[in-house]
């Protein structure tokens, strides 16, 4: 399966729109429409001004002219007690429902993970759930114990994740001790 790779800055609204139809399909108990989710990804790219290997992109698989499995990548300046980090935050995998079991979402997530192991990030930085927690670990990925802020918020304290479950890859590495400052939502 070939993984292809589009950066949300220029995402044509046609995968945007395939894209937020495939989220909506995976997640069809939230609230969020087609529309609002399609919103959502192009605004991922907007008032991006990093590196431009570092861009924010969509990573998907296509089969017979449709998008069955999708991840973005995110970069996000980070605060850590070691300074500030360029992180590659992992949001929005999926794979269409009729379609699991075939190791898809394995493909687009190592595919966000290579940008990694080649150098282009130090870590990624995700949340997830505790039934989907033993994937990434298979994956190389391991829990994070720091506590997790975003200091733009009035309540900066309070997590900006709404999943438990927050974990980095690789599990190995100069992860720093200390507060993570997200500085922004949550994704």
């Amino acid at each position: 399966m070939q993984v292809e790779t589009l950066d949300i800055r220029t995402l044509p609204n046609a995968q945007a729109t395939e894209i937020a139809e495939l989220l909506v399909s995976v997640w069809p108990k939230s609230v969020k429409t087609v529309a609002v989710r399609h919103e959502q990804l192009l605004a991922l790219g907007d008032h991006y001004a990093g590196l431009e290997a570092q861009a924010p992109r969509s990573l998907f698989i296509r089969e017979n002219g449709q998008i069955i499995a999708h991840a973005a990548v995110l970069p996000r300046t980070i605060g850590t007690a070691a300074g500030d980090m360029v992180i590659a935050g992992l949001t929005r995998v999926c794979t269409a429902p009729e379609q699991r079991g075939r190791g898809l979402g394995e493909i687009v997530v190592r595919a966000v993970f290579e940008l990694v192991d080649d150098g282009t990030f130090p870590f990624s930085l995700f949340q997830t759930t505790l039934e989907v927690r033993p994937f990434y670990e298979k994956l190389g990925a391991t829990i994070i114990e720091n506590p997790i802020i975003n200091s733009l918020e009035k309540d900066a304290h309070g997590s900006p994740f709404w999943d438990k479950e927050i974990m980095r890859y690789p599990g190995s590495g100069n992860w720093p001790g200390g507060e993570i400052d997200l500085r922004g939502p949550g994704y």
